[in-house]
């Protein structure tokens, strides 16, 4: 049995033959005026295909070239103040750490290279014997501003563009050089121009190069493993550099034709090469588009027979559609009854198009917060089983502490304890929250308070506690930190209350609003006369480190004062907002190896 033929429909019921059909004898005048103007249009369209290219090569290095600029001043900066600094190695140190803090990753290294070669200042805090290094005796026989590309660095262990400016003292002696490294990585710019980023006015994937004097690759959007699949063939690297900025069209290495644009980033020594595909190059985009520009102008004398045209076989179809589509779009999910039987094919495809994708997007609806609803219960149940394995944890280090017969030894566990059950106190709160996203704040620390005195307090130790917690929605990730800090606060205004009058030990917790987007954390208490000064662990105890580095991620201040008889630590941060918490998460995720530990 033969299969059954698929019906076609005939030529003059498809939308296209009718329009063309419609505007054929009203749009015939404009095939020859186009004509005469396509010469002139296309030489314009080359010349604006340049530029645009240049232009959005010059777009597209955007934060290469301001990576670049900002290292080369923050190193003239570093330059002019480094003679008051040079002679005292710690504030040097501490400088150049303080630049390179600020930087936000954008420098490797930092560095002060005395014409000695013995690198004492840097930001690695190692001495690096520099003596025999060729850039030394370079800058010291030319002390000129300098960019050089190392592949190697020796403080930072990456690939780094290392900019270098000299450093004079007042008689106009030279004292060295400042170094500031920018990784090579950096150069490649945001992350959508790493996978190939679309310019919005030509339609292109742009791949941008950045290459040094001597030819070789810093670095390329389509990684440096293809790099060389998007150079121009048969032509070298090191040929293409110069002090102003061209263009041309060439056979890539991949054997497709492409415009490549070509502009130094510093002097003569680093540049960058933007390239397009031919076929998506403007010179062929405009080519198409503006012989039909000046036709347009006519357009008028033919409106009304367009009018009647489209309104007859297109517009009052496709309006239909559109009614029932917006409809949708606002929340009616009833879908009316389109009438396209006596339309065009095309119209009558596109209906039954939009209905079946009107069907999907309701199955999918559905679907998907049945997925929601599960992960919400997981999520839960993570929680719930993490705390019950701290509180196992507890118990294992409970019956340990019942074995130990060292009294340091046991309270170290119980310290240890303490911080595992304040643990699992945090994710008993987010399992129990009726949200996900955010956390509250009263509830959670009342939790945590309640948990800390039931495991503190007994016989003979016994405090007039006061708690007053606002109503403040917290992100997970201030949440955590947040209830850390408490139990290790908490734990030392416990350890250090007391009074010399009649009467009970006084302990008060507070977290209120402070302004639009702050919060305040404040934990007090009492203490004996014979406390002349703020209690301390010492600052290399666990308890002190604890505490500051919960407040570094907070991003709070914290101040610490002992007067009248009362010790006060107040703890003040900025309450994120939901998407605030998430790009935070997202940027830690992102974060080198290297930068975590630091942290």
């Amino acid at each position: 049995m033969k299969p059954k033929a698929s019906h076609r429909p005939p030529v003059w019921q498809k939308l296209g033959f009718r329009l063309a059909l419609a505007f054929a004898v009203s749009l015939l005048p404009l095939g020859i005026i186009s004509g005469l103007q396509s010469r002139s249009l296309i030489e314009e369209a080359r010349a604006r295909s340049a530029a645009g290219l240049l232009g959005e090569t010059l777009l597209a290095a955007g934060p290469t070239i301001r990576l670049i600029r900002s290292a080369r001043a923050t190193s003239q900066a570093l330059a002019i103040t480094m003679p008051a600094l040079s002679s005292n190695l710690a504030q040097c140190t501490a400088a150049v750490r303080r630049l390179m803090a600020q930087s936000g990753g954008a420098f490797s290294a930092i560095a002060f290279v005395p014409v000695s070669g013995d690198v004492q200042c840097n930001t690695k805090g190692v001495p690096v014997d520099w003596s025999k290094r060729d850039r030394l005796r370079q800058m010291i026989a030319l002390p000129e501003p300098d960019t050089v590309v190392v592949l190697n660095g020796e403080l930072s262990g990456v690939s780094v563009l290392a900019f270098g400016y000299p450093v004079f003292d007042d008689t106009g002696q030279m004292l060295g050089f400042v170094s500031i490294s920018v990784p090579s990585a950096l150069l490649n710019g945001p992350k959508d121009l790493q996978s190939g980023l679309v310019d919005e006015y030509m339609r292109a994937p742009i791949s941008l190069t950045t290459f040094d004097a001597g030819g070789l690759v810093l670095t390329s959007t389509a990684g440096l493993d293809d790099s060389t699949v998007l150079l121009p063939r048969d032509m070298a690297l090191a040929d293409l550099g110069s002090n102003t900025a061209r263009t041309f069209s060439a056979t890539a290495n991949d054997g497709n034709e492409r415009i490549f644009a070509v502009f130094p980033l510093v002097d003569t020594k680093i540049f960058a090469m933007g390239s397009w595909p031919m076929q998506f190059s403007g010179g062929t985009y405009y080519l198409w588009v503006a012989p039909y520009l000046m036709p347009a102008l006519t357009w008028l004398a033919s409106l009304l027979v367009a009018i009647l045209a489209s309104e007859q076989l297109a517009t009052r179809h496709i309006r239909d559609l559109r009614r029932s589509i917006i409809s949708f779009a606002g929340g009616n999910h009833r879908l009316d009854d389109l009438r396209f039987g006596k339309a065009a094919v095309e119209l009558r495809d596109v209906a039954k198009a939009y209905r079946k994708m009107t069907y999907t997007i309701l199955r999918n609806e559905a679907e998907l917060e049945n997925t929601v609803h599960q992960r919400e219960v997981l999520l839960r149940e993570v929680h719930h089983r993490v705390k019950n394995n701290l509180q196992l944890i507890s118990s294992i280090i409970n019956l340990q502490m019942r074995q130990s017969h060292s009294l340091d030894a046991r309270v170290l566990m119980k310290g240890v304890q303490d911080r595992v059950m304040s643990l699992a106190t945090i994710h008993r709160g987010l399992y129990q929250t009726s949200g996900l996203a955010d956390v509250r704040a009263d509830e959670l620390l009342t939790d945590i308070v309640r948990q800390i005195l039931k495991m503190t307090t007994g016989p003979g130790r016994v405090f007039d506690v006061t708690t007053d917690f606002d109503d403040l929605r917290l992100t997970p990730d201030q949440a955590v930190p947040l209830s850390l800090l408490l139990t290790e606060a908490l734990t030392n205004a416990l350890k250090y209350a007391g009074t010399d009058t009649i009467g009970l030990p006084g302990i008060a917790i507070s977290l209120r609003r402070a302004g639009v987007s702050e919060a305040e954390l404040l934990v007090s208490n009492t203490m004996k006369s014979d406390l002349d000064q703020v209690p301390s662990e010492g600052a290399t105890r666990l308890g002190t480190q604890l505490l500051a580095a919960f407040s570094q991620q907070l991003g709070a201040r914290s101040v610490a004062t002992a007067e009248g008889g009362t010790y006060r630590l107040s703890v003040t941060f900025t309450v994120r907002s939901l998407a605030e918490g998430e790009a935070g998460i997202a940027a830690n995720d992102a974060m080198p190896e290297d930068a975590v530990e630091l942290a």
